[in-house]
C-alpha cells in the first residue's frame, strides 16, 4: 500500500509559521522535499464468480484489508534566527472495506494450467480513517477521506486440481480521488493531490 502525490507547486518557497507546526519549535518552516512511503498489507476476502462465456467471467471480491503508508517531509526550520533540517515522518494507518468488481478473460486450458488477465473497478470504505480523528495540539495527523474508487489490472494463473482451482494472481489498483484533507497546517498544504496506489498478490482457492 503507498501513495502517488503531487506537491503544490513553489512548494519549498512556502513559509509557514509556529501556528501551523505545533509539533515541533520553529518560527518560520520550509518543506525541501516529500516522499511517499509504501507498507506491506494484509487482505483477506470472498470470492463470487459469474461465467459469462467459454473463456469470459464476472467477478464480486469483497475484501478486508489491513495496512499503513506514510509520508515523510525533510523541512527546514528558522528557530531564533538559526536554521535546521529536521526530517518528520507521518504514518497514515487504514482499515479498508473494499468492494472490487471485474471482468476476468482466461486463456485456453493447457494440461491443468490457464493464463489469465483481469480489469475492473473497486470501491473502498476506509474504516480508520483519520478525516475525523481528533487532533492533538501538540501532534498533527494527517487526515485521509474515508472513500475512494480505484481502477484495477492484472494478470495470473490458474491451477486445476482433482478437487479445487488454485490461482496466483498480481494487481494493480490505481486511486482516482483525491483523498487529503486540507487542514492549514504544513503536512497538508504542501499536498496538491494524493491518490492511492495498490500493489496486490492474491491466492485463490475456488
Amino acid at each position: 500500500m503507498l501513495f502517488s502525490l503531487k506537491t503544490v507547486d513553489n512548494m519549498s518557497s512556502i513559509n509557514f509559521n509556529a501556528a501551523q507546526t505545533p509539533d515541533f519549535p520553529a518560527d518560520s518552516s520550509f518543506v525541501y522535499e516529500l516522499t511517499a512511503i509504501g507498507r506491506p498489507g494484509f487482505t483477506i476476502g470472498i470470492l463470487a464468480n459469474l461465467r459469462l462465456g467459454k473463456h469470459t467471467d464476472f467477478r464480486i471480491v469483497p475484501a478486508l484489508s489491513f495496512g499503513e503508508r506514510a509520508l515523510n517531509y525533510n523541512i527546514l526550520t528558522y528557530k531564533n534566527g538559526t536554521s535546521k533540517f529536521i526530517e518528520i515522518e507521518k504514518n497514515i494507518t487504514s482499515t479498508l472495506l473494499q468492494f472490487p468488481v471485474e471482468f476476468k478473460y482466461r486463456s485456453k486450458r493447457l494440461n491443468n494450467m490457464a493464463a489469465y488477465v483481469v480489469g475492473g473497478a473497486t470501491y473502498t470504505l476506509d474504516l480508520a480513517s483519520q478525516k475525523k480523528a481528533q487532533a492533538n495540539t501538540n501532534d498533527i495527523t494527517v487526515k485521509i477521506n474515508r472513500n475512494d474508487v480505484m481502477l484495477e489490472v492484472g494478470a495470473g494463473f490458474d491451477f486445476y486440481t482433482n478437487f479445487f482451482k488454485f490461482g496466483v494472481q498480481a494487481k494493480m489498483g490505481y486511486g482516482l480521488t483525491n483523498m487529503i484533507k486540507k487542514e492549514g497546517n504544513i503536512y497538508t498544504d504542501v499536498i496538491d493531490r494524493l491518490n492511492s496506489k495498490f500493489f496486490l498478490l492474491s491466492f485463490t482457492f475456488e
